[in-house]
């Protein structure tokens, strides 16, 4: 179970990339979502987000544990899960996935607006609640940029 745990908490192994993990899942994240993942009817796409954080949840808290620690770097899902909420029903247009991927690993980095106390949360619980809390404000503050600017 820890493999398959490995597996799913690294994202396939993007975890294990030796720079910039986190980036590198955010960034396949915004490649998938721009070729792909836009064509899915919100609904699906919402339950593939969900199956991605219930998996996040139960393989890092089991991954984390069998690191001895509290969220190590290896574990990319959380960052994977956060990204598919950031560009959440967004146009697929490059300059709105540029801005949502910048403004999430901003936010995954300095963790603004109280977010940063999510990662108390036990286990997986805190591992994936800072990112989608950063993904969702990401999604948001794009949403309204694009409606206020008629982008």
């Amino acid at each position: 179970m820890i493999k398959l745990a490995k597996i799913i908490s690294t994202f396939f192994g993007i975890g294990l990339f030796p720079v910039g993990p986190g980036t590198l899942a955010s960034l396949t994240v915004v490649l998938a979502y721009k070729f792909f993942l836009y064509r899915l009817a919100w609904p699906y796409y919402l339950l593939l987000l969900i199956l991605m954080i219930a998996a996040g949840t139960f393989t890092s808290t089991i991954y984390a544990r069998a690191l001895n620690l509290k969220d190590p770097g290896k574990i990319v899902i959380d960052e994977v899960a956060g990204q598919l909420s950031a560009v959440f029903v967004l146009r697929p247009d490059w300059s709105l996935l540029a801005a949502s991927f910048i403004l999430f690993r901003i936010f995954d980095i300095i963790k603004p607006l109280g977010v940063k106390k999510l990662e108390n949360l036990p286990w997986g619980w805190g591992i994936m609640a800072d990112d989608l809390a950063s993904g969702l404000a990401v999604n948001i503050i794009v949403h309204v940029v694009v409606i206020i600017f008629k982008i």
